[in-house]
């Protein structure tokens, strides 16, 4: 039985449809194909129940899939543990990443990991859970760090150790300047500036609740600062997570109920990567399970 064909294997079971999981692995159907059916010869066991438009595991199938992560993350790590004595470690590490406080967080772990390895570089991609998610499907990023939730099928994740508080940017000459909250009934009437994407089905969006069709998002932007410049020239109150940074002549005030979120470090399940990948992923997952003891 081939490491391969494991890790063929699982992504089958992880996308449940041959075609797709052929064009990832950059291999023809009928050959993914036969080194299946190969697998199940081997083993004597019937590992998916395959029907016209999708393709799942049996009993059988399952408990393989157990095995071959064990087996997989094993070889991976038997792989590193020699590849990590070398401290000339090279190689770009792609992270996409939304606009958050746990940024600071990833930084920080950037500038540990530097330290040990000076030779490795970055390309850091702003964007939201959307672009990030997409871009990681199609191999463009290695690792998301994005709000939860995280789907536990396609991603491994570690939760970043801090929470990210949504609340109001507004101007001095603002109604709501003055207040010491924000609730969604103060928002009635006002034009709205906010985060790129599905107002209706956002967090923030859900928190209206009854009240979001009493707003007017007047313009959505995919960066905190462009939403901040609008917001002071008085087109609309800024929803936003709060960054620890200030605007000018803007105040942050927090929203009730309270609307706090998590983010966390995310990749691909079962992804190969780069030798300097994989040892960033296991010294932020290490960084990151001391920082969490540490407040314990």
């Amino acid at each position: 039985m081939e490491l391969r064909v494991l890790k063929y294997f699982l992504m089958v079971a992880r996308e449940e449809n041959i075609t797709k999981a052929a064009a990832l692995l950059h291999l023809t159907q009928p050959t993914l194909s036969r080194q299946l059916m190969q697998l199940e010869e081997e083993l004597g066991v019937k590992l998916f129940r395959r029907s016209k438009h999708s393709i799942i595991l049996t009993e059988d199938g399952m408990l393989l899939k157990r095995r071959a992560q064990e087996i997989l993350s094993l070889a991976d790590k038997t792989k590193r543990d020699f590849l990590y004595k070398d401290e000339n470690l090279e190689g770009v590490i792609s992270i996409g990443s939304g606009e958050f406080r746990s940024t600071e967080y990833l930084a920080k772990i950037i500038a540990a990991f530097r330290k040990k390895y000076p030779n490795v570089k970055y390309e850091i991609y702003s964007g939201n859970a959307n672009n990030i998610r997409d871009y990681i499907e199609r191999g463009l990023l290695d690792i998301g760090l994005m709000s939860e939730p995280i789907d536990v099928c396609k991603y491994n994740f570690v939760n970043m150790p801090v929470k990210e508080q949504w609340g109001v940017f507004v101007s001095g000459n603002s109604p709501l300047s003055e207040k010491e909250s924000i609730s969604p009934e103060d928002l009635i009437g006002m034009s709205i500036v906010t985060a790129t994407g599905d107002f209706n089905q956002s967090r923030i969006g859900k928190w209206l609740d009854d009240y979001k069709d009493q707003v007017e998002i007047v313009a959505t932007t995919n960066l905190p600062y462009n939403n901040a410049v609008l917001a002071k020239e008085n087109i609309g109150v800024m929803l936003s997570i709060n960054l620890n940074c200030t605007y000018e002549n803007l105040r942050f005030i927090r929203l009730h109920p309270a609307l706090e979120v998590s983010t966390a470090l995310a990749w691909k399940k079962d992804q190969t990567f780069s030798a300097a990948t994989s040892a960033f992923l296991d010294f932020a997952k290490k960084y990151l399970k001391d920082i969490t003891y540490d407040k314990l």
